[in-house]
């Protein structure tokens, strides 16, 4: 099965920053950093492990809020061109389903030879999705799903 979008078209938007995963692990990482220096830097200076533990969540979250807004915003970033990215393939397969769009093209290979023989007016090549029974009838009947030609 091929994905909805060609690694050709996503490589473009990455080209910059890193992916999303990485933007999570990387803020992450940061703050669970800051939460172990703070819980050390409060144990050495006396307070019980668990306290300065408590202590530290406590404060790192506000800290982190000021020290990483760099990372934060564009942790944002990615979560917006994802959010976004994952909408526009929504909505191709969406449009494809209900049959507004032919499937994506496929590569053409030259080791295949066109036959003379062969067909080749629009009707013959073109590939049409299979139109699903109109909303009515798949109320009426919601375990019959079948595809229907045109």
């Amino acid at each position: 099965m091929t994905s909805p979008t060609p690694p050709q078209a996503a490589a473009p938007e990455r080209a910059g920053e890193p992916g999303l995963a990485t933007t999570v692990a990387l803020y992450t990482l940061a703050r669970l950093g800051l939460l172990a220096v703070m819980t050390v830097v409060l144990a050495l200076i006396g307070v019980p492990w668990l306290v300065a533990l408590l202590v530290a969540l406590v404060v790192a979250l506000p800290l982190s809020m000021v020290l990483f807004r760099g990372l934060r915003e564009r942790l944002d970033r990615a979560i917006a061109a994802s959010t976004a990215r994952r909408s526009s393939e929504r909505a191709s397969l969406r449009a494809q389903l209900r049959g507004d769009v032919g499937p994506p093209p496929t590569p053409v290979t030259p080791a295949e030879p066109a036959s003379p023989s062969a067909d080749t007016s629009p009707s013959a090549t073109e590939h049409r999705p299979p139109r699903l029974r109109p909303a009515r009838l798949r109320r009426r009947f919601p375990v019959c799903r079948v595809a229907v030609d045109r």
